[in-house]
């Protein structure tokens, strides 16, 4: 059974910049969601999938990831998602993880957002200076969120 354990933080600085060793555009929409789930398809450079993820909040939850063709997802995007959300996503390695940075643009312009996947939720691991305030458990930054009320729009 898949799991996901991340930490979710807003960043407070640039400083993050020059350690990327690599940054890939996504675009992602929501085909549906109910108070259980949501079902998710991702455009990520050349690979596409699949993703339906448990609606938990706070730092674990379901996930379930399945590769999709290229040109299906761009179909489920176009036709059948809601709003999409796109964004650069840079990884970052900083001690023993390498983070997830998210800068967002569109209807969610201004918002970056740095995360961390853990082995486990009490796992251990190294804050970079440019590290904000946590959100993991604000669910107004979770990316079904961002489609259906975009930062822009606070």
């Amino acid at each position: 059974m898949g799991r996901e354990i991340e930490r979710k933080f807003l960043v407070a600085s640039d400083a993050w910049r020059d350690s990327v060793r690599e940054a890939r555009a996504i675009r992602q929409g929501y085909l549906c969601g109910n108070p259980r789930a949501s079902v998710r398809v991702r455009v990520d450079g050349e690979r596409a999938n699949l993703n339906v993820k448990s609606a938990t909040l706070g730092v674990e939850r379901l996930e379930f990831e399945y590769a999709i063709p290229l040109d299906e997802a761009g179909v489920l995007l176009a036709e059948l998602a809601g709003e999409v959300v796109e964004k650069t996503r840079h990884e970052v390695p900083h001690g023993d993880h390498v983070w997830e940075i998210d800068e967002f643009v569109g209807a969610n312009q201004g918002l970056i957002v740095a995360e961390v996947e853990l082995a486990d939720a009490d796992e251990a691991f190294a804050r970079p200076d440019w590290l904000g305030e946590e959100v993991s458990d604000d669910p107004r930054y979770y990316n079904t969120e961002l489609a259906r009320h975009p930062y822009t729009r606070w």
